[in-house]
């Protein structure tokens, strides 16, 4: 299934992210920038009528661990606000205590104002967006018991610093933030600090930090795939996403009616047409053993045609030299130097000598250029999503021979 992923800014002004991620193709389907919530909208399309899950800035929500009497109750969890009371500025009663996960007598919360809280459900909301899982940005990465997880999303910088703990703000002064922090862990531990670094960013220079080089991915599928695999949701309480389905059903309660009188009517016709498709397909089973048979005559009896023909057919490519990733971008040399286009991702599927890549070109031209050169070497090209980012557009084709 298909899951837009939306990361929003601490202002309507600033830069969204976002990202079409299908989790089981495991691939991106899109992805791109807006410059602002104005233009939010422009990505009702893509979500259709599935709910969207939004990311929003660590910045603006406080990760707290609250510790619990032993066998605590409704009536201790409840004067949690209450417990944090000296370490919240402003009035508690303008806040929204979220749980997360507990550990022994320690309770995760996530506090954030509620007016900003409101504010990122009416921007999502005008866009004609629907969102059932909202999680603070940080919370999306990665987390590793031994090392901080740090990620660069455009001008932010975002660091996990454990299940629930993180940092995120510009890069220019985190990093600064990042460089303190090193020198305290040497100070009071007397042990380097260890980082997955999932950025370009080079923080190789700093002493006492042990930077361990993640492979580079879009950071936005690195933040969808582990907004998927989260299980808090900061939509809670008076914020909890309410199931419609029970006002809805009273409003078309008579259209559901008709819809099943309708069902009964049409089960009675594809009786009829499954009796007349029954005679087909014998008559077809009876013309397939005939081809089977004239085009393996010596082949013998069967008894799973799929399975038989599958078989013959890998024989066949054996002895006539199937199709092979090298031997498809070899032949798509001349299409790659003409267009001048440069492959990101590349998965190649066997079974249907499908070549599927995503790639970034100067313009949307290079991509014609590179469609048209392959079609001529005769290979199929099919153009996927297409978004253009700063200068270059980003482009995904499945080519197959």
């Amino acid at each position: 299934m298909e899951q837009l992923v939306v990361r929003l800014g601490a202002n309507s002004d600033e830069v969204i992210h976002w990202i079409v991620w299908s989790e089981q193709e495991d691939e991106i389907i899109a992805s791109g920038e807006l410059a602002g919530a104005k233009e939010l909208e422009t990505l009702s399309s893509r979500a259709g009528s599935r709910p969207i899950i939004t990311l929003v800035p660590t910045s603006d929500v406080l990760l707290k661990w609250v510790a619990l009497p032993a066998k605590a109750g409704r009536k201790a969890i409840a004067a949690i606000p209450y417990m944090l009371e000296e370490e919240i500025s402003g009035d508690i009663n303008q806040q929204f205590f979220a749980l997360g996960p507990k550990e022994g007598n320690q309770q995760a919360v996530a506090i954030v104002n509620k007016d900003k809280l409101k504010t990122w459900l009416n921007t999502i909301q005008e866009a004609g967006l629907v969102c059932n899982l909202m999680l603070p940005d940080v919370l999306a990465l990665p987390t590793d018991i031994d090392a901080w997880n740090m990620l660069e999303l455009g001008q932010q910088l975002l660091v996990r610093q454990d299940s629930w703990a993180g940092l995120q703000g510009e890069t220019s002064w985190l990093t600064q933030a990042i460089k303190h922090q090193t020198r305290q862990v040497v100070k009071n531990e007397g042990q380097s600090l260890n980082l997955n670094n999932h950025s370009a960013l080079d923080l190789n220079d700093v002493d006492g930090l042990s930077v361990n080089s993640m492979p580079l991915e879009l950071p936005m599928k690195v933040l969808a795939q582990g907004a998927l695999a989260s299980k808090f949701n900061l939509l809670q309480g008076e914020f909890k996403v309410k199931n419609q389905s029970s006002g809805n059903w009273k409003k078309w309660r008579l259209a559901a009616a008709l819809a099943v009188i309708a069902l009964f009517t049409s089960l009675i016709d594809k009786s009829l047409e499954l009796n007349r498709i029954d005679t087909e397909l014998a008559n077809l089973k009876t013309q397939i053993d005939g081809e089977y048979k004239r085009a393996f005559p010596n082949a013998g009896a069967y008894r799973n045609l799929k399975t038989t023909m599958q078989r013959k057919m890998k024989e066949l490519e054996q002895g006539g030299g199937g199709s092979s990733v090298l031997l498809i971008l070899n032949q798509l040399k001349p299409a790659f130097e003409a267009s001048k286009i440069k492959p990101q991702t590349l998965r190649f599927d066997s079974k249907r000598s499908e070549l599927r890549l995503q790639a970034v070109a100067n313009n949307f031209e290079a991509l014609d250029t590179f469609k048209k050169q392959a079609e001529a070497q005769g290979f199929v090209v099919e153009q996927g999503a297409i978004n253009q980012k700063d200068n270059q557009v980003i482009g995904s084709l499945s080519i197959r021979s």
